[in-house]
């Protein structure tokens, strides 16, 4: 009996691979099925199992074809696959190599956009406390959208129109395609980095999900994240949306928009400006003319216009006082002449040389004896004088008319008394505006119960 020809396992796996190869309806199958096991290696490959309720396959995406997803891949998603089918030698184990691949339902780019949105609202890059406010009144504005076309062309017309003071720089840069998110990024670096201006407006015209695409690239909206320049996003109509609308400090819906609520409107500015100005020049001419009736008033009152006569009692006063000081400080220093010479008298039983130095000691100590009499008395007086000043402050018939009290004189004498006073006397009673003239009718002695 002749032995059988044994084949090695690997001899046999490859015949199995050769037959799996030469199927052409092996080299593109269309597949429908769940994700399960997913497992996105650090080199770029994607590693998972397609499953329905029956059965399950092995497949691998490289990172070629990976690279091309606009979505991520995960556990228990349902997908269109593409790709071929064949055997992994090392295993002996068939698997299918994934080409392409969509999900099922909702289209690729919604579902990446869905994905990122959810993951950077985790992140945190959409809230609120991380918004920063716009200048008020913008130095520069920097723009980065296409360099033709109707966005950089609205945005422009509309700053000039509102804010011609401020400097419009423009950041040319691809809005569409897959080059446009790292141009973007680009420009916004290159606006940070020389600092020409205090904000900037990022945004395009409208289009289709694919063409406003780039707007919700991951690195674009980490980009606006991390701007130190406030961002305005002005991407599409209104009706479109964009990771980049949720991450900008302020979402316009239209590039005009946006260069709306970037500026002020000078119009209004000067309006307000000249607004201001009418009411500041009204109220400095209502107090001018104030201050002027005021001065008036007070430059008629009786007071002012006979101060000389009202003042003269406390001026004879004052110029006694100041003759008085000179007498008291030449009483004192005749007192100290005459006990110098009796001093003198004394020292002349005394040998000259002797007598000589007792007069120069006793004169030294009559001299300071005498200088601290006459700084006693220099103080004493002007004590005195201080005192006599305040008093006469405080006797001041003007003060004590400005704080609401009044005169009353009679015959051009002040009256202190009831007793100085008949009925039917004439007197005149002096305010601090003006005086009026009245007659005594009763005359009325003790306290008024």
């Amino acid at each position: 009996m002749t032995m059988p020809s044994y084949l090695t396992v690997h001899a046999l796996t490859q015949y199995i691979k050769r037959k799996f190869d030469a199927d052409p309806h092996l080299r593109k199958v269309y597949v429908q099925g769940e994700l399960s096991n997913v497992k996105h290696h650090p080199s770029g490959h994607i590693y998972f199992v397609l499953k329905d309720g029956h059965t399950q396959i092995s497949a691998v995406m490289f990172k070629k074809q990976a690279s091309q997803l606009v979505f991520r891949p995960e556990s228990g998603m349902k997908v269109f696959l593409c790709g071929d089918v064949t055997v992994y030698e090392n295993y002996g184990s068939y698997q299918l190599y994934a080409n392409e691949m969509l999900p099922v339902g909702a289209g690729a780019l919604f579902v990446a956009f869905q994905q990122l949105q959810e993951r950077l609202t985790q992140e945190g890059l959409f809230k609120q406390e991380f918004k920063q406010a716009l200048p008020k009144y913008p130095r520069a504005i920097g723009v980065i959208t296409a360099p033709t076309g109707a966005a950089v062309h609205d945005i422009c017309t509309t700053l000039k129109r509102r804010y011609p003071q401020a400097q419009v720089f423009i950041y040319p840069t691809l809005v569409q395609g897959k080059q446009a998110a790292p141009k973007i990024v680009e420009k916004i670096e290159q606006a940070n980095r020389e600092q020409r201006v205090d904000m900037l407006i990022v945004g395009r015209g409208g289009g289709s999900i694919e063409d406003l695409w780039a707007f919700n690239e991951e690195i674009v909206a980490r980009a606006i994240f991390e701007s130190r320049l406030p961002i305005i996003s002005a991407v599409g109509h209104e009706s479109d949306t964009t990771i980049a609308d949720f991450v900008a400090d302020l979402r316009a819906p239209t590039p005009t928009a946006a260069a709306e609520l970037a500026t002020p409107d000078y119009k209004e500015i000067l309006a307000n400006l000249l607004a201001i100005k009418s009411r500041m020049t009204a109220t400095v001419r209502s107090y001018m003319q104030q201050q002027r009736q005021q001065f008036n008033r007070l430059s008629q009152a009786y007071v002012l216009q006979d101060i000389t006569r009202t003042l003269r009692p406390f001026v004879e006063r004052l110029g006694n006082l100041e003759q008085r000081l000179p007498t008291a400080m030449q009483i004192q220093l005749m007192q100290q002449q005459k006990a110098l010479q009796q001093l003198t008298f004394r020292l002349q039983p005394y040998e000259p040389k002797q007598k000589l130095q007792a007069e120069k000691a006793y004169t030294a100590r009559l001299q300071e004896r005498l200088t601290r009499a006459m700084q006693g008395v220099l103080l004493t007086e002007q004590q005195r004088l201080t005192h006599t000043c305040r008093t006469l402050a405080v006797l001041n018939p003007l003060q004590t008319v400005g704080r609401g009290f009044q005169l009353t004189y009679k015959d051009e004498l002040p009256i202190t008394s009831v007793a100085q006073l008949a009925e039917q006397d004439e007197i005149r009673v002096q305010f601090k505006d003006g005086h009026i003239k009245a007659t005594v009718s009763e005359v009325i002695e003790g306290e008024d119960k």
